[in-house]
């Protein structure tokens, strides 16, 4: 396959996932914003999902304070910021349309439709009257743009660039998402020697909001049939390869569609994902504690990052210096 079109493929499938990460983000702080709680609470979990993000620096730049409608504004049809909504629909659109040869017509129809829709109820308001069905119907959206496209491409390169967009995005939102939240709610580094008794009693609520963010609530309730444990929260979203978004999830599938395109220059990029993959597998939940769950996730981060740019350097149109 040319480079040029894997790279197509990859972008279009990391676009399409992550406006679908954003509106999830997005969806269960609008949520949570409607519980009881202090201003300064809830001018809290918006900085929060703009430093999820890593956009505080571009959003102060535009706007002189944090609130709702100032955020969710930023992260929707803002055509300025790369990680928004309008932005990364754009972006997965013309990714699509570039490769239209290598997409079966219902994926590309798919991926317009989308595009022009999305349009049509912004000019319409539909985010200012729902903003909750707005952001249900970006989720269903990205489903079935997934769907369409396992359900009726061919298994052959083209959708495995397609995955391994898919779930190194779909890696790096849950980690991020995981560092981000775990600390707000703890005020620190929630499992370390200083964490709070304060900090292991946080509203219900709140918990569930995290796990329902990555549609994560009733499989909880499934696996531990018990309360909400943060620790818990952490082990399901990090090692349980049978969660769909877990770490451990997403790991595996990237991995087994690099080694269905592997070719003689990606063996070091195959034995980095192969490493992580492991490092899941045989993790434990209390050994990552024990070291601190920010520094863990960090590195996580760090290693999904170089795995992109390997994947980039072995496969893609070479990334600007």
């Amino acid at each position: 396959m040319l480079s040029r079109t894997a790279d197509h493929l990859f972008w279009m499938a990391r676009y399409m996932e992550r406006a679908e990460n954003t509106a999830r983000m997005l969806d269960v702080n609008y949520q949570t914003s409607l519980l009881p709680q202090s201003t300064d609470m809830a001018e809290q979990g918006w900085r929060g999902l703009l430093s999820i993000s890593e956009l505080t620096w571009s959003f102060s730049q535009k706007y002189q304070a944090v609130g709702a409608r100032s955020v969710m504004d930023f992260m929707v049809r803002d055509e300025t910021n790369p990680s928004s909504i309008v932005a990364c629909l754009r972006a997965a659109r013309e990714n699509a349309r570039a490769v239209r040869g290598a997409l079966t017509t219902e994926v590309w129809e798919t991926q317009n439709q989308t595009w022009l829709e999305f349009n049509r109820m912004l000019k319409d308001g539909a985010f200012e009257r729902d903003p909750g069905s707005f952001f249900e119907w970006v989720k269903f959206r990205s489903h079935l743009s997934r769907g369409v496209t396992v359900g009726t491409m061919l298994q052959d390169e083209a959708l495995h660039f397609l995955r391994i967009g898919t779930f190194l995005e779909r890696a790096d939102n849950t980690a991020r998402l995981l560092d981000v939240k775990f600390q707000a709610l703890a005020g620190g580094d929630y499992f370390g020697p200083g964490a709070s008794k304060e900090g292991m009693e946080v509203d219900f609520y709140h918990w569930s909001a995290i796990l329902r963010s990555v549609s994560g609530f009733e499989i909880y309730r499934k696996v531990y049939r018990n309360v909400i444990h943060p620790e818990k929260v952490a082990e399901l979203l990090i090692l349980r390869p049978d969660m769909p978004r877990s770490l451990a999830a997403c790991m595996n599938e990237a991995v087994a569609n690099l080694q269905l395109v592997a070719n003689e220059q990606s063996g070091e990029t195959l034995r980095r994902a192969g490493r992580l993959k492991s490092d899941l597998r045989y993790g434990r939940i209390d050994e990552i504690l024990a070291t601190g769950l920010h520094a863990y996730l960090t590195q996580f981060l760090d290693r999904v990052g170089d795995l992109g740019v390997g994947i980039s350097r072995d496969f893609l149109v070479p990334m600007a210096a």
